[in-house]
């Protein structure tokens, strides 16, 4: 049997060109690298740092406790931390404010943590405010950070997780809750922060 020869093109016709490969898809760049998250922690004393002093028997405002704090929670977060004060927050004056806003102020740190008395937490919050580009949260506890029942712990952590979540602006974390400044009050009574009016607007978390 004799085999079939292929057929040859027609004159004048081209012959029908082959497939071509297909391009291999490229592989997506890469999305750009986040900068590492860091905070700024400014201490400016009050109870959260109060340690036992033997020889006067009583509590003074000590070294700041929030570094012993962030090390035993194994944070993996870098962090700095400047003591600016070591003070009653019913000892600090508008110079000590005007400090405060100040470091804040030409600080390079976009995410910053402020630790500071409850008394007046809430007239330093109000003296901060107007500052672009920053999210500061002021925090503290109503016991000092070594005593067994502190609530220091439980409020710092509730400040660093504010500060890495919340737009700029100006906010308290205190009792497990954000709050804003301008509509705040300490209930010494029961040991806690609360807002002035149940339908006034109190932070957005």
């Amino acid at each position: 049997m004799t085999p079939k020869r292929p057929l040859e093109p027609k004159p004048g016709s081209k012959p029908k060109p082959g497939r071509r490969p297909q391009p291999k898809p490229r592989p997506a760049p890469h999305p750009a690298a986040k900068p590492a998250l860091k905070l700024k922690f400014i201490t400016t004393g009050g109870t959260i740092d109060k340690v036992y002093f033997d020889a006067t028997s009583e509590f003074e405002v000590g070294p700041p406790q929030v570094r012993e704090i962030l090390q035993d929670a194994n944070v993996t977060f870098e962090f700095e931390i400047e003591s600016v004060l070591r003070k009653d927050s019913l000892d600090l004056t508008a110079a000590d404010r005007r400090l405060i806003r100040d470091l804040i102020e030409r600080d390079p740190h976009a995410r910053i943590v402020v630790t500071h008395g409850t008394d007046t937490m809430i007239r330093t919050a109000l003296a901060l405010e107007g500052i672009p580009n920053k999210t500061i949260v002021l925090t503290g506890s109503m016991q000092p950070a070594r005593f067994r029942n502190t609530d220091a712990v439980f409020n710092i952590g509730t400040a660093i997780a504010a500060a890495q979540v919340l737009p700029p602006g100006v906010y308290l974390a205190m009792n497990g809750r954000i709050f804003n400044p301008r509509h705040l009050q300490k209930n010494r009574r029961r040991h806690c922060f609360e807002p002035t009016a149940p339908d006034q607007p109190h932070g957005p978390l």
